[in-house]
């Protein structure tokens, strides 16, 4: 499959066109899952959280979920540093090119910082599950060992957390928690990707994407854009069980056909991804029988920045959203690993949908994605396969300029939720 120029023009213009500005300001500082039990009326169910990756100060956003769905402001709390965009200007939403800069594991959030200062960091918080909303810094920020910090990934088995640096000096690093000292860096752990990149990074060909753990947790997976007419990869590095650390060199697999890969998200039990790609719509990488993956491509038809991915537990399928269309589209992949696409569902002109997760409140799946252009959370209840049915459109800016926290919405980045168990 080849791509023109006006590919990527459209894909790197679809992060650009959504701009309108809501700004307040405030300076920050230090003081600043599995499927839940049922929750009752009136109880929180959980919590959603980004970050406002303003450069006067990252603030992460938190919002009770109540039983429904619905959300509620609740809270801000610095985020350990400040916030960066990607270049070139003029700037448009996205700014981080990736997906994953905010996570969820156990009951602990972990997010990534910048400043032109050098302090490029990541931040790991506890959440209280009466208050879910309500975060506290754990130890202090800790550099990640590079620049422009994107992406953060947690093992499952291990609970080791990796940062996905995306600037100049590029690549992985990990860390181990510590639940008193916050993150504590693991030996052997930081490997570069060799990019030739700037600080901030320019993009969005060319930076990187994603980081995240294979399933079992023996491998480090971390995505990166192509620049055309040259395709983007996907780099491995083996983790080793016992120490966390990472083998030396990474191998790279490249989708064939595909150019730009993005978000990637675990097919269950069958040691592949799902990852979607701006170029085209998603591929399927199948690492099953080597280290370095065998891929296929599935279009979408009239796409324009296919970029991030959440999958759902209760549907079986995933649920990718387009910057450019502000469309979410379902995807199913069946045993033999092909793809199809089960429904579209537009989201509005302007909403500019990308960071989303998925969590499971009273054995239903809800969907939240962040609408950028419009400052606001979109959560949709997916009720069955092909039936994912809005429930609310959730509109922060407000509560967030009482509570005397900046927002703008080509700086907003992340999406995670917790649920109580």
């Amino acid at each position: 499959m080849k791509f023109s120029s006006a590919t990527i023009a459209v894909f790197a213009a679809s992060t650009a066109v959504w701009a309108g500005p809501v700004h307040f300001a405030r300076d920050g500082g230090y003081n600043a899952t599995p499927p839940s039990c049922p929750i009752q009326n009136g109880q929180t169910a959980g919590a959603a959280y980004f970050i406002t990756n303003d450069p006067d100060g990252n603030f992460i956003v938190g919002s009770d979920i109540g039983p429904d769905g619905k959300l509620t402001f609740k809270d801000a709390i610095w985020a350990g540093g400040r916030g960066a965009h990607g270049l070139p200007a003029p700037f448009g939403t996205d700014p981080f090119f990736s997906q994953g800069a905010i996570k969820v594991s156990g009951n602990n959030v972990f997010t990534v910082n910048y400043a032109q200062a050098g302090s490029n960091t990541a931040t790991m918080f506890s959440i209280d599950p009466n208050e879910p909303a309500k975060l506290k810094m754990v130890g202090q920020p800790v550099s990640t060992g590079g620049e422009f910090p994107v992406s953060v990934t947690i093992s499952k088995q291990s609970g080791q957390v990796c940062v996905l640096n995306g600037g100049r000096v590029n690549g992985v690093n990990c860390f181990k928690q510590d639940p008193k000292l916050g993150l504590i860096q693991l030996d052997n752990t930081q490997r570069s990707l060799n990019l030739n990149q700037t600080t901030p990074a320019t993009g969005p060909p060319g930076t990187v994407s994603h980081v995240i753990f294979s399933e079992n947790g023996s491998q480090l997976l971390a995505s990166v854009k192509g620049v055309p007419p040259v395709p983007g990869f996907v780099a491995l590095w083996d983790v080793d069980p016992k120490t966390g650390a990472l083998s030396p060199n990474f191998t790279a697999s490249t989708p064939t056909g595909g150019l730009l890969p993005f978000s990637m998200t675990i097919i269950p039990g069958k040691d592949a991804i799902l990852a979607t790609d701006a170029g085209i719509g998603f591929e399927i990488f199948d690492f099953q029988n080597s280290s370095s993956a065998t891929s296929s491509v599935v279009p979408i038809a009239g796409q324009k920045a296919t970029c991030w991915s959440s999958f759902s537990s209760k549907t079986g399928n995933y649920y990718l959203t387009d910057v450019g269309t502000a469309t979410l589209t379902e995807v199913h992949v069946d045993d033999q690993l092909q793809g199809s696409i089960v429904k579209q569902y537009p989201q509005g002109n302007g909403t500019a949908t990308i960071d989303s997760d998925i969590v499971t409140i009273n054995n239903k799946d809800f969907l939240y994605i962040m609408a950028a252009g419009e400052t606001s959370i979109l959560a949709l209840s997916l009720d069955a396969p092909g039936k994912a049915t809005p429930v609310q459109t959730f509109n922060f800016a407000v509560d967030a300029k009482n509570s005397g926290v900046s927002i703008e919405s080509i700086n907003l980045q992340g999406m995670a939720v917790f649920v109580r168990k």
